[in-house]
Order: C-alpha cells, then structure tokens, then sequence
C-alpha cells in the first residue's frame, strides 16, 4: 500500500497545479488580440472620417461608433464562449449549422443589393457568410471528431463531406460572395488532411477544388474579371486594377516610417472603400513599412498561440476546433493584405479585427472565446488511446504520422509496472 501511495501522488500534485494554472486560458493570445482591437480601433478611427462623412453621408464618427457597439457585442460572446465547454459543441453543432443555412437563404430571398451583392440582412448589417465560416469550422470538427474511425470510408468520409461544403459553399457563391465561399471550401479540406484523412481521398479532394475553381471562373463574369486583372497586373502592376494601384501607391507613399496617423491622403483621393477592404492600405501610408510587420507580426503570434493551444488540447476535437479557427483567421489576414499588394486576385474580405464589420468582428472574437476555452481545459478530463493517436496526428500537421508514437495511457501504465517491480 506504501509503495502505491508514493507512486500516484507524484503525478496528483503537477495536474493540479496545471488545472489551476490555465483556468485563466492563454494570456498571450488573449494580450495579443486586445492589442490587435486597439490597433484597429486606432486606425479605422482615421480611415473612415471622411467616408463616413462624404460616401455615407453620415457623421465623421459615424463607422466608428458603431464598430464599438459590435465590439462590445464581440466581448460579450467572446467571453461566454470562453466559459463554454467546447465539448457542447458536439450537441450544438447540428442546430447552428441549421440556423446558419436558414440566414444564408433568408439573405437571398431579402435580396438586399449592396455593392452588386445580396449579403446582408438590414442597411448593409449583419452578414450570415461570416457567421457561416464560424460555424463550418465547429460543425466539421465536430463531425470529423465523431467520424474519426469512418473517416477512410469515403461513402462515410469523402462524399459527406462534399455535401456539407457544397450546400454552404454554393448558398455563399449565390449572393455572390467568392472568397468566402473558397474560404469555407480551404476550411473544409484542411480539416478533413489534418482529420487523419488517407492521400487518396486528399489528391481527390484537390482535384475537385480545382475543377471546381475553373467552373466557376468560366461562369463567372466576376470571377473572370478578378482573374484577368490579377494575371495582367502580375505582369506588370501598372496596368493592376484601380484598387491594387491605389493601394501600392497608398504603401509607396508610407515609406518606411509612414506619414502619419491621420495624414494619409490617398483614402481621400480614390482609395476604395478604405475603413473595409483597402484598410490595410491605410495603415502602410500611415505607419509605413513597420506599421505594416508590426500589424503581421500580431497575427504571427495569434496564429503561433493557436497552434500551441491545439497542441495541447485534450482530445482530438479541441485540437481541431482551435486549429481551424485559428487558421481561418490567419488565413483571411493572410488573403486581405496579399491582395492589397496584387499577391492574389481581388477577394473582397475584411481584415479581422482591423476593417470595419460588425459581422467579421463579432464571429473573430467568437473563435478566440473558443480558443480561449480550449486553453483553459489543457491537461483536463481524460481521453482514450485513439483520441490521442488522432491528436498526436493532427497537432504534428501530419508531418510525423509515419513515426508511430506510444500511447501516453500505456506509456504511463508500463512506468508504474516497472515502479512497482523496484
């Protein structure tokens, strides 16, 4: 009895403190995003004076009162889904994915045109297509998570699947709304790779997506436009689209140190939609080339801080909530600021937490209240072998899933054998 007594109190007291320790979840992705919503408080306050007062015909203050209403309705969810057992997902999933479908056909039959566009619900607020990237990411971990043991199956893996990405990608693609629609396609492929899917079924996957991709650039006159611009301006970018012209002049203009907060004026003189799409732009004239690494650097860390927490994650789900939230919001920073340089085709996305949006802000914050639950159930409850084969795959990002590992449950069962011989 002695000698058992020693043996499982050791490995007590560490847990203990660890629960403790991470209850608060990870303070620097959450220092980090509040420096990212102050900055970008910073900067749509002097991107969208004059838009708010000559385009929208409003007061100067006018976008950025309201990007603080929405901020306070992000906190509040944020901080809710913080305290959230993500693991209520699993019975929560299904209806938010319902209700999400609902909101994308109801923005169809309002059919409120906006910019050429149906995407919104009320005056250009509220936009289910964010809300329907939130939801693909938990929806889909949270199937995969359930199908984990079918997932080689394709009738139960592959063509499933396919049929969740297809109805919300082409309910997006009907408003039209292009890049979200490839967003929640990228999404889904990611998480099915890192879901332990086999080659096959991911060669399949890619070739889809690009057949896909052509069939839409064929029937698309936007599509088309979009395409035909980004090849002749990576040709030579003088002859880029009005918008990526404006916006390297905007960057040529800030230099290396910028000229100023509030002194920029290629958002007064053509610039488009600078508070959105083009803030980016706004921030490089203004800050300069380090305004422009410091703002990178930011979501550096967010993304950094993701992966740790996927890392460390409880079982297979967390890791791959947090690590498809984490790379959806790293890969829309990531889309904005390429296309703002004529890196990839005109998309038309919000930087997170930076552009004006209450819809973008509210579900950003939404997936770092999930990221923060994630962190706060670290070394938490308990999982069984194949939940732990399945994160040691996907917290790797399959890149050492040909080197089996053992089973933390049955390297710990051997140690105590082994203690007890003594």
């Amino acid at each position: 009895m002695g000698t058992r007594t020693f043996v499982n109190k050791p490995p007590h007291q560490p847990a203990t403190r660890n629960a403790a320790a991470v209850r608060s979840g990870d303070t620097p992705l959450l220092l980090t995003v509040i420096v990212l919503v102050v900055f970008g408080l910073l900067m749509l306050y002097s991107a969208s004076l004059d838009y708010s007062l000559k385009i929208l015909g409003k007061a100067p203050t006018y976008m950025f009162n309201r990007q603080l209403l929405w901020l306070g309705l992000g906190v509040v969810v944020a901080f809710g889904f913080s305290h959230f057992d993500y693991h209520r997902w699993r019975r929560l999933s299904v209806p938010a994915m319902l209700l999400t479908i609902a909101a994308l056909i109801g923005v169809l039959l309002i059919n409120e045109i906006r910019l050429g566009a149906t995407r919104t619900f009320y005056q250009g607020s509220v936009q289910p297509s964010e809300l329907a990237k939130l939801v693909t990411v938990i929806y889909l971990a949270v199937w995969l998570y359930a199908k984990r043991d079918q997932i080689h199956d394709v009738q139960l893996g592959l063509i499933p699947l396919g049929i969740i990405l297809g109805v919300v990608g082409g309910l997006i693609y009907l408003q039209p709304d292009l890049s979200a629609a490839g967003t929640v396609l990228i999404l889904g492929g990611m998480l099915f790779f890192l879901a332990g899917s086999d080659l096959r079924q991911i060669i399949f996957l890619l070739v889809a997506a690009v057949i896909a991709a052509w069939i839409v650039v064929q029937f698309s006159s936007t599509g088309q436009e979009r395409i035909s611009s980004y090849l002749t301006g990576i040709k030579d970018p003088t002859q880029s689209s009005y918008h990526v012209r404006r916006s390297l002049e905007a960057i040529v203009r800030g230099n290396v140190f910028g000229v100023g907060i509030g002194r920029g004026s290629t958002k007064v003189t053509g610039l488009p939609v600078p508070p959105t799409d083009s803030i980016f732009a706004v921030i490089a004239e203004e800050l300069g080339l380090l305004g422009a690494i410091f703002l990178i650097g930011l979501y550096g860390v967010m993304v950094w801080r993701g992966l740790v927490i996927a890392r460390r994650a409880p079982d297979m789900l967390g890791t791959l909530l947090a690590t498809g939230l984490v790379f959806w919001i790293g890969m829309e920073a990531l889309i904005n600021m390429a296309v703002m340089v004529g890196l990839l085709p005109f998309a038309g996305n919000a930087l997170p937490f930076i552009s004006s949006g209450g819809s973008s802000l509210t579900a950003s914050l939404a997936a770092i209240g999930i990221l923060l639950n994630v962190s706060r159930q670290r070394g938490e409850g308990a999982t069984t072998d194949d939940d732990w084969r399945a994160f040691d795959a996907t917290s790797d990002l399959r890149r050492r899933n040909r080197r089996r590992r053992v089973p933390r449950a049955r390297h710990s069962q051997r140690r105590n054998a082994r203690t007890l011989e003594r």
